[in-house]
């Protein structure tokens, strides 16, 4: 192995996903001399696999819907139906074009970026390509791939993971989702939009079961609306092949049949064979332990991400990353406030919150001390012109802050960074309330809640 003991970066980060990126960037911007060692291509899971190619898919089913449902705003149009072919070259265009830009940003910074796979060798040393790489510090940055279950082989062809259903080549004429969680949704939302019978199957009482349960109910309204079938409540029990498609039976013994299989029951951290526990890494089922520092039990070793055991969202990588920079820059940081992350759920219609659950407001202040508040996005005339529904529901401590926003329906996801706001600045319903929202626009229905909230409704019912 050679070494080339005469360069010492100041930072070595082994994965070039949203955590490893934003560390290397905001690092070699404080002045540290980075480098960012990455197998495949810089982004990661995000840009390539994950949130950025999942998403044109979902904006290409809407404007699928869209077409279908023209003549309700008076406009004549026609559906003819869905080239996969072309929906991949939109798709990959956005890919190649931030990509693109990932790049040159990268070496604008003067990150010295190499290609290769990497494998921890010491507390500040990373090997790769032969060659011995130093640092003063280390960030683990692996991510994580898409996880099945026991006995369940996914073969990329009728049984596949969430990697194998974005470059696709057809739209299935039936399709089985597997876990109803984030993944699960969005693809059983953007395949009906391109004309699949979709059936969900989640083991848990309720579709995205770590939501609020009254946005699980509005999701699974909505999509009952839609045509979307699913079975909750139990789990799965085997699956195997029929003569032209898939045969999933349930613990239960109820089965369902569909040309794929599409298993979305979450990914696993990226961490096997790579070193870390031979330098003494603490672990955990495969994670990597940081405390709240991102530091892990080994002094020079931090960790990020996907990796590590907290949310599993491209946005809560990059502020991971950030931290970490800043930490090693000597900035005084300031831990993460987990519940204060916003979360999206991009299908149709979209989920978002941020905060805590009505569940979780009333095991932490007690039942007697926390009040919740729906408003109907009936009242809203923004989402009236836009034709979709759902609710904002607030969660407040009584007489207090706001601990909890969840919102259910179209465009929900930009609306979440004032929730997000609200929650962080530990925001009292009576002073949103005196903020004064566009009129007509969906943030409107936020300001709405709040002065509901505040005793003071507008647009709704007392």
């Amino acid at each position: 192995m050679a070494n080339d003991a005469s360069t010492v970066f100041d930072l070595v980060i082994l994965g070039g996903g949203s955590g490893g990126y934003a560390a290397a960037l905001r690092g070699a911007q404080l002045g540290l001399d980075v480098a960012l060692v990455e197998k495949g291509k810089v982004g990661g899971t995000c840009l390539h696999n994950g949130c950025i190619p999942t998403k044109a898919l979902l904006h290409a089913g809407e404007i699928a819907d869209q077409a279908r449902e023209a003549d309700q705003f008076g406009v004549k149009a026609t559906f003819e139906g869905i080239d996969m072919g072309a929906v991949h070259k939109y798709k990959d265009d956005v890919i190649s074009g931030l990509y693109k830009g990932l790049q040159g940003l990268i070496a604008s910074r003067k990150v010295t970026f190499i290609e290769g796979e990497g494998r921890l060798f010491s507390p500040t040393s990373v090997d790769v390509n032969g060659r011995r790489v130093q640092g003063r510090h280390v960030l683990l940055a692996t991510g994580s791939v898409p996880k099945s279950l026991p006995g369940l082989e996914i073969d990329g062809d009728r049984i596949i993971s969430s990697d194998h259903a974005l470059t696709l080549d057809r739209v299935p004429k039936s399709a089985i989702v597997l876990g109803g969680g984030v993944i699960g949704v969005e693809f059983a939302s953007a395949w009906k939009s391109f004309g699949s019978e979709v059936t969900v199957i989640e083991g848990l009482k309720h579709l995205v079961p770590v939501e609020d349960e009254n946005s699980s109910k509005l999701l699974e309204r909505a999509f009952r609306k839609r045509g979307i079938k699913f079975n909750l409540g139990t789990f799965f029990e085997k699956a195997e092949y029929t003569q032209d498609g898939v045969r999933v039976t349930l613990a239960d013994g109820k089965t369902f049949e569909a040309e794929v299989l599409l298993v979305a029951v979450g990914r696993g951290p990226v961490s096997q064979g790579l070193g870390y526990e031979e330098q003494g890494v603490a672990m955990d089922r495969g994670y990597v332990l940081v405390d709240e520092y991102m530091q892990t039990n080994v002094p020079t070793i931090s960790a990020v991400g996907d990796l590590v055991p907290t949310l599993q969202l491209a946005h809560v990588g990059f502020a991971e990353g950030i931290l970490v920079a800043e930490r090693l820059a000597g900035l005084k940081t300031v831990p993460i406030d987990y519940d204060g992350v916003p979360r999206v759920t991009y299908c149709h219609p979209e989920v978002a919150s941020v905060g805590i659950t009505e569940a979780k407001a009333k095991e932490i202040y007690g039942a007697d001390k926390v009040v919740a508040l729906k408003y109907n996005l009936a009242g809203n005339g923004k989402s009236k012109i836009l034709k979709t529904a759902g609710e904002i529901k607030l969660v407040q401590v009584k007489d207090g802050a706001v601990v909890g926003v969840h919102m259910v329906g179209d465009r929900m996801g930009e609306q979440v960074g004032e929730a997000q706001l609200i929650y962080n600045w530990e925001a009292l319903p009576a002073e949103v309330a005196q903020l004064v929202h566009a009129h007509p626009t969906q943030s409107e229905a936020l300001g709405e809640a709040h002065l509901a909230l505040a005793g003071k409704p507008l647009h709704s019912h007392d």
